[in-house]
């Protein structure tokens, strides 16, 4: 009988250990979703795109919006990536809105701005992904195509941000920069009596994905 008592004992030893070395385990692992089997396809409705432009030697931030894209060629994929390699959007300009409370904002932008260079009725351009799931877009601006590199966030498994950042002089634009400056050289002015405006221009995109 005692030796019964001491197997039971040690038993309930060994299980109390077993059990507290599991939670610690358990507590030192970071956890990450785990996606379910699936076929990913692109919302076409839902992608939403927006900037932040800059102004003065401070660099103020100025953001807007285009109410309109228009994506095509989108396909499917096993991955949200995947689904979205090769799709093709299209925006027009006349889409701008930065929110002006005077309303005289967007109608400079799109005379002294996308007014001046060539064909930009419409932004358009193809999201690419590489074999190591970099991504990027090849955009036309002013006649000519360059690439933005982007930066991807996961927010669910069905919804991704990405963010860019365009340098204008690679699509031929600081003409475009220097006219938008002049018309607004009052209101790009610093403390410092400096008028500019960056041909630096952050870019964002949301974009939400049907998962079958």
């Amino acid at each position: 009988m005692k030796n019964l008592k001491l197997i039971a004992l040690a038993m309930i030893l060994i299980t109390a250990v077993s059990c507290k070395d599991s939670k610690k385990e358990t507590e030192g692992t970071t956890t990450e979703i785990q996606t379910t089997d699936g076929t990913y396809s692109v919302v076409n409705d839902s992608t939403k795109v927006s900037f932040t432009a800059y102004k003065t030697t401070d660099k103020a931030a100025v953001g807007g919006t285009f109410k309109e894209i228009t994506l095509t060629n989108s396909g499917q994929g096993e991955t949200a990536l995947e689904a979205l390699n090769g799709t093709k959007f299209s925006i027009p300009v006349s889409s701008l809105f930065t929110n002006d409370a005077t309303g005289t904002r967007d109608p400079k932008i799109l005379k002294f701005f996308f007014g001046v260079m060539k064909n930009t009725e419409l932004i358009s351009g193809e999201f690419k992904v590489a074999a190591d799931n970099t991504c990027s877009i090849d955009m036309l601006l002013n006649g000519k195509i360059a690439n933005i590199p982007l930066q991807y966030t996961t927010n669910s498994d069905t919804s991704l941000s990405f963010d860019g950042v365009m340098n204008l002089e690679n699509w031929d634009a600081l003409a475009a920069v220097a006219s938008i400056n002049k018309a607004c050289e009052a209101l790009h002015t610093g403390k410092d009596g400096v008028s500019k405006t960056w041909s630096e221009v952050a870019v964002h995109a949301d974009v939400l994905l049907n998962k079958n």
